[in-house]
């Protein structure tokens, strides 16, 4: 073929590839097109302002959800003030009969009464007490000239407090490990409880620690649950909740590191639980047990007791619970205001209020001192607000002694099952 005819063919040749690589080029074009939009289509344009506000309108916190969310907060910080602690009086009515009787004196509602207004008139309790834990009789009790408990505890600034919970029940097991009852009605009572006048709620949870495989997961898990459930039922009723697990100090040799190892399990699972049901860790209060050997084992020394408690609280109770209010079970009235002491020389700085919810620690020596006798309540109110001076002292870390009740036995926490009592 000539030169010419070649040249011309290449021409066309380099036509029709120069139109090949211009379809190609919009081919690619067109493909790159598409994954843009698919990709677009993938990533979510930005909101606009208004759409994001609408957007977050359907998130609620918890404290937007419950009316009473700052006032429970508020009184949570005030029970739980640096030198001041709860007295513990919600003894059942068949309680209180066991320690009347213990000095002569006879179970009758006119006697408790007696009693409690004893300790609720006490002059001058109320710079060493913040609240007080009632038993739902003693709530709806009066003085002698009228005045209901509740107005007369409060106007020594004393918040008054009531015990929920109607009592152990056994598990199934035969291990002697128990469940609270009591979340039955529960939100009914609460209501009730506030209309009277109370600021704050106790529930009692037990863990028994033994040599046959206590404490179990199931009771952990039963204990956790029910704790929970009734705080979060509180809060909705406007009732700061005490949350008492109590690793409970029984019978056996078992080390004071073991009562620490279960302590810090059973409260951990208590923190995750409250948490699963969104209650408000700063409208709590903690009611624990301080770690403790076994009651066959050797006392501890208040050095001892103080680091392994204040360890205990370190790993597993949140910064965000004001107060850890430590029961006195297991102690005599003198180890109770050591060891609280300890504590604080432990741990000046910590993020709660280590303070204490003591019961007998403050009566026992109290109750002995009146003996039923109208002529001794003077003393017996001196020798209580005494105890509550030791160990508001001992909370700020500035107790010195001697102790206004030395030496004694250790106070131990009956296992009561089958109903609060009547």
């Amino acid at each position: 073929r000539d030169p010419t005819h070649i040249k011309r063919d290449t021409q066309k040749f380099n036509s029709s590839g120069n139109i090949l690589l211009n379809n190609a080029g919009k081919m690619m074009a067109m493909m790159n097109k598409s994954a843009m939009q698919s990709r677009t289509a993938r990533v979510p344009a930005a909101r606009s302002r208004a759409q994001v506000r609408v957007r977050a309108a359907g998130f609620t916190t918890v404290e937007k959800q419950n009316p009473f969310a700052e006032e429970l907060k508020k009184n949570a910080a005030y029970i739980s003030q640096r030198g001041k602690g709860i007295l513990a009086s919600d003894e059942s009515n068949a309680t209180t009969g066991k320690r009347l009787d213990s000095v002569g004196v006879e179970n009758t509602e006119d006697n408790r009464r007696a009693w409690r207004e004893l300790l609720y008139t006490a002059p001058g309790l109320g710079q060493y007490i913040s609240g007080a834990i009632l038993f739902d009789e003693t709530l709806y009790q009066k003085t002698k000239d009228g005045r209901q408990f509740v107005d007369v505890l409060m106007s020594q600034g004393i918040y008054p407090g009531i015990k929920v919970d109607t009592g152990l029940q056994v598990l199934p097991g035969g291990r002697g490990e128990t469940t609270t009852q009591g979340l039955d009605g529960l939100a009914d009572r609460c209501k009730a409880y506030r209309a009277q006048g109370a600021k704050f709620a106790k529930w009692r949870a037990v863990v028994k620690i033994g040599s046959d495989g206590c404490p179990t997961s199931t009771a952990i898990h039963e204990n956790a649950h029910g704790l929970a459930r009734y705080a979060q039922i509180c809060q909705q009723e406007g009732l700061v909740p005490i949350v008492e697990p109590e690793v409970t100090l029984g019978p056996g040799d078992y080390s004071i590191e073991e009562t620490a190892f279960w302590s810090e399990r059973v409260y951990s699972h208590v923190m995750r639980l409250l948490n699963e049901y969104d209650v408000m860790l700063d409208g709590i209060l903690l009611k624990p047990n301080m770690c403790l050997p076994g009651l066959d084992a050797p006392v501890a020394t208040p050095k001892e007791v103080a680091q392994y408690t204040v360890r205990t609280m370190k790993r597993s109770i949140p910064p965000a619970v004001p107060g850890i209010h430590f029961l006195s079970g297991g102690m005599s009235e003198e180890e109770s205001t050591l060891n609280l002491q300890a504590l604080q020389e432990e741990m000046p700085q910590s993020p709660w209020a280590l303070t204490f919810s003591y019961g007998r620690a403050l009566q026992s020596t109290t109750l002995k001192t009146w003996s039923g006798k109208p002529e001794n309540v003077a003393a017996a109110q001196d020798i209580l607000v005494k105890l509550a001076a030791a160990n508001s002292a001992a909370q700020l870390g500035q107790w010195k002694g001697p102790h206004p009740a030395p030496g004694g036995g250790r106070i131990l926490q009956a296992l009561r099952t089958g109903g609060a009592g009547k």
